[in-house]
């Protein structure tokens, strides 16, 4: 089931980030689709690993849930690459420190989550990018949310939030958005996630859409059900149209 807005796309800009992308490590296989490992410079100073998939000018970021890390993507990137798309999956550094068994103050923390997420837009449109969009899942959704208010204007075309945190004002999100969510979604208390997410997809502009998708998957456990083609094909279609 599905609301839908008008289609616009933001243009892209590239900013005084490029220094610091030139501190960037990769090393490339000789695959199209091959995952390969990416060290990108934090405006913090600090790095952000990911994983990266496929070429080209048209650039997807990929913002893992709580309970996952950047190679869970593994299969999504490797299709978004044989589709054109160029790919980075990134490896929250908060995540990451909390499987390492550290506290983080910034793990359910969007607005620092996002800090991620925008390193890595910059580094694609510092490296050749013409357009950026962000698929965000669940911790990684509200990160891209956040990202897409942070962000300079252009950096991010589109998002897509599959069952995101929410954030504090859905009403300042920027570009291009699609919400996706499985219908008997629960959260902490077995609270229902659709009431809260329909209410940020109410407040934000359009263009926009609502998918509710039958089940009660949350977020990247979707790709694991009945539902999982359409949602890859839900993303697809998004990520693709004119």
């Amino acid at each position: 089931m599905s609301r839908r807005g008008h289609a616009r796309r933001a243009s892209g800009t590239c900013n005084a980030f490029i220094h610091l992308v030139a501190a960037a490590t990769m090393t490339w296989s000789s695959s199209l689709c091959g995952q390969r490992p990416v060290s990108i410079p934090a405006p913090d100073d600090g790095i952000v690993k990911a994983d990266e998939y496929g070429q080209g000018v048209h650039a997807v970021v990929l913002a893992h849930g709580g309970r996952f890390d950047k190679s869970s993507w593994m299969r999504q990137g490797q299709v978004l690459a044989d589709s054109g798309f160029r790919v980075v999956a990134i490896d929250f550094r908060a995540a990451a420190r909390s499987r390492a068994g550290e506290q983080s103050d910034c793990l359910y923390d969007a607005v620092c989550l996002a800090t991620d997420v925008l390193a890595a837009v910059r580094y694609l449109r510092a490296t050749g990018a013409t357009t950026v969009s962000v698929v965000g899942a669940s911790l990684g959704g509200g990160a891209a949310a956040q990202a897409s208010i942070d962000a300079d204007s252009g950096q991010i075309d589109r998002i897509v939030l599959l069952a995101h945190m929410l954030i504090a004002a859905p009403e300042r999100m920027r570009g291009r958005k699609l919400f996706i969510v499985s219908r008997d979604d629960v959260g902490s208390s077995d609270r229902p996630r659709l009431p809260g997410i329909r209410a940020q997809y109410e407040k934000t502009a359009a263009p926009k859409e609502l998918i509710i998708l039958d089940g009660s998957a949350h977020a990247q456990f979707i790709f694991d059900t009945p539902q999982g083609v359409r949602l890859t094909h839900e993303i697809l279609r998004f990520l693709k149209a004119h």
